[in-house]
């Protein structure tokens, strides 16, 4: 099955669909490797947290017609406007994706209760520690996936020993605070990986995270000419950041206390 799901993703990566500025990142997002690894199968039922402009959309939509169901959970309905179009543009890749919303504490039902396969999520979690309500979108994760239901998870990964502050403000999260998270709303760690990795980011720059690609937020913010230039190949050359990758399971057996949440 691993074959089988990589060939689908392969091919959808492929895509005519695609936006030429996704098929750029595809070399630091490794996405056949990262979806391998986590699990996806072609029949599953799959949410995916806060696609944004829909990166990964692009490729799990395709992967899972016809044979599975791809929710897109996005945050607040506004953001929808523009995925929504992406959508409508092409209904032979689209046609099957729900768009929910996830809006913590508002809105939290991202698809039918104890049905999903798999949920994932990408590079989202320094985001909800910024907001404070990271430990509730994980219990919005147990709540919707099945039992033996997989969460797979990317962020920004940390040095260890990094502050909550610190992780706040560089948009790196160390490896141990998300497993945290995670275990505290029931998951259990199943596997890491180093698809993501890279060893070239040190972590500690100027304006955290962002001062890498995609966004290179402090070269953007100068004028045209040399400094700007320097800056662009400095941090071009480092590429996109160090990135962990976790598979979580959610128990076959349900605590108790999980029911009343």
């Amino acid at each position: 099955m691993g074959a089988a799901i990589t060939q689908l993703v392969q091919q959808a990566m492929g895509g005519d669909h695609r936006a030429p500025a996704n098929v750029a990142r595809d070399q630091y997002r490794h996405p056949a490797q990262t979806l391998r690894f986590l699990g996806l199968k072609p029949e599953m039922t799959v949410v995916e947290i806060w696609p944004s402009e829909g990166w990964y959309t692009e490729i799990l939509a395709p992967a899972t017609r016809p044979r599975g169901i791809y929710y897109a959970a996005g945050w607040r309905k506004e953001v929808h406007t523009g995925f929504t179009e992406k959508l409508e543009t092409r209904p032979d890749v689209y046609d099957h994706v729900v768009v929910t919303e996830l809006s913590v504490p508002e809105r939290t039902t991202i698809a039918p209760p104890g049905t999903a396969d798999m949920v994932l999520t990408f590079r989202n979690v320094h985001n909800w520690m910024q907001g404070d309500y990271a430990q509730e979108m994980f219990r919005v994760f147990y709540r919707t996936l099945r039992p033996d239901g997989i969460l797979g998870l990317v962020e920004h990964r940390a040095r260890p020993g990094a502050s909550i502050k610190a992780m706040k403000a560089s948009g790196y999260v160390t490896e141990r605070h998300v497993i945290g998270l995670a275990e505290q709303a029931g998951f259990v760690l199943e596997a890491k990986s180093e698809i993501n990795a890279n060893p070239k980011d040190t972590t500690d720059h100027p304006a955290g995270v962002w001062t890498l690609p995609p966004t290179l937020q402090l070269c953007e913010e100068m004028d045209a000419g040399p400094d700007r230039k320097r800056c662009l190949k400095k941090y071009g050359a480092i590429g996109e950041s160090d990135r962990m990758t976790l598979r979580f399971r959610k128990p076959v057996s349900t605590p108790a206390w999980s029911a009343v949440r």
